[in-house]
């Protein structure tokens, strides 16, 4: 759902007053950084305390009389969350490490490629197959979209994969810097890049109104010159239009990283930066949904791209994640976890919940499959290649803005969104696990009465330090 339709569809919905909004907002902010900070010292992403955070806040709605979350303010969340999901992607766009694409070979490549397939190919499947056999249909899917992209999409959110959990771990484990880990992260960076590109393409190709512009600038510039677009010309259009942007983000990119570098050279850690980096975020990623209905956090992640090879990349890089985790973070994932109460989630729908529950097994186990497939093609090890797919099959922040992507664009049911949740919780949990019984062997025996050190709290870590930003869009789940 873009700005403008969520503006208005939150401002229409109820009237009230700005200030109602500060009390949800306040309850948001401290519950998510307590309990994050608790799930930190159990050494798992903040991410599912930010969740948690929002499904505690949540109950507040079955109070009677409640005002804390009335229509307008519960919309007012939904805008800041907009606000969310793009800073997450730009954050993430800058911290893509472009020369670690280039100089990691084709070993890379091929896990992600299978890392990809895998799931997608599994996730269209069983959405497929539920769907004709089961009878399972979605009347959320916006009208006139051929419910095979539907299918599609179900996939696109299993590609989604978050490493953060598996840095820890290796880190933990003193293999971060192994020939597996290297491939793990790598991997993770160009998966990324791939996931972005097919959520816009899919949306796109599905003519989805809500997930994009009706404009688009090829299509507008081919009527102009007295030419139509019907048929599978639409299609063609639709992924030319998708070419164009780039090659002008390509472009532009040219430019905007001199401009940066300049602003670098010559106004070292100076505010301007930032904000002048957040400005061109947010204008690109107007421009992707607003002329090439491409979606606006792709546009957002593209910015990040082309910031991540300037001079001040450091800086805005900090500056980016200290706004996000500060306070737009927070309140994307307590407005994700918000909606489970909102969801409409029949419980006696039995083919609903198994459809769910499959997806969330072809959901683990395509990562494995698919990565680990491509590790051996590489000619890793049975044991390594196991490494590399267990530890690609953690999911967090991505799989969450995926779904919500998909939701807002009318292209899947917002009943998937506690199958997300379920999904993170249960991949969280036991990649870790899986990787020490897997590394079992190679690790030292422990000295009687030695305990694990504790990793720093984030209040520790100097300003200036940076963790392996490639494998984590926020600092504290690096």
């Amino acid at each position: 759902m873009g700005f403008t339709n969520l503006i208005l569809d939150s401002t229409s919905s109820s009237s009230g007053s700005p200030y109602e909004l500060l009390l949800p907002v306040a309850l948001i902010l401290f519950l998510s950084k307590a309990i994050s900070v608790l799930f930190k010292k159990m050494r798992m992403p903040q991410v599912i305390g930010f969740l948690v955070a929002g499904l505690i806040i949540g109950l507040v709605t079955f109070i009677p009389g409640q005002t804390i979350l009335n229509d307008y303010t519960k919309g007012g969340i939904e805008i800041l969350a907009k606000f969310g999901v793009v800073m997450i992607l730009f954050s993430a766009g800058v911290e893509t490490d472009t020369k670690a694409i280039k100089s990691v070979g084709g070993a890379a490549v091929v896990i992600t490629s299978l890392g990809v397939i895998v799931p997608l190919a599994l996730g269209f499947l069983v959405s497929y197959l539920f769907r004709v056999y089961g009878g399972v249909t979605d009347p959320s899917l916006e009208a006139g979209i051929n419910p095979i992209y539907s299918d599609i999409y179900y996939g696109v959110i299993l590609t989604a994969t978050s490493v953060s959990i598996t840095v820890a771990t290796l880190k933990e484990l003193g293999k971060l810097d192994s020939k597996v880990g290297n491939a793990i992260v790598s991997a993770a960076i160009i998966d990324d890049v791939i996931g972005i590109i097919l959520l816009s393409l899919v949306i796109s190709l599905s003519g989805s109104s809500s997930g994009g512009s009706d404009f688009n600038l090829l299509e507008w510039f081919i009527g102009i010159c007295g030419g139509q677009v019907e048929g599978a010309l639409t299609t063609l259009v639709i992924i030319a239009n998708m070419a164009i942007f780039f090659l002008l983000s390509w472009g532009v990119g040219f430019f905007i990283r001199k401009f940066f570098n300049h602003l670098g050279k010559k106004y070292p850690h100076h505010i301007r930066i930032p904000i002048y980096s957040l400005a061109f975020c947010f204008l690109w990623a107007y421009v992707a949904q607003a002329f090439f209905q491409i979606a606006d956090i792709t546009g957002a992640y593209i910015a990040g791209l082309i910031l991540s090879v300037t001079s001040p990349k450091e800086y805005i890089d900090h500056r980016a994640e200290t706004t996000n985790n500060v306070f737009f973070v927070p309140i994307f994932f307590a407005s994700v976890a918000l909606k489970m109460y909102t969801a409409n989630f029949d419980f006696s729908n039995v083919m609903f919940i198994l459809f769910g529950l499959t997806w969330i097994l072809v959901g683990a186990l395509g990562k494995v499959i698919g990565a680990g497939l491509g590790a051996k093609m590489c000619k890793f090890s049975w044991r390594d290649s196991a490494i590399v797919g267990v530890g690609m099959m953690a999911r967090a922040e991505v799989l969450i803005v995926t779904a919500q992507t998909g939701v807002d664009a009318g292209l899947v049911s917002d009943k998937i969104i506690p199958f997300t949740l379920i999904l993170i919780l249960l991949t969280s949990f036991v990649t870790p696990i899986f990787l020490k019984i897997l590394y079992k062997n190679d690790l030292p025996p422990r000295l009687p009465g030695s305990e694990e050190r504790d990793l720093p709290d984030e209040e520790e870590a100097p300003v200036e330090a940076k963790s392996d930003s490639s494998a984590s869009l926020t600092p504290e789940s690096k």
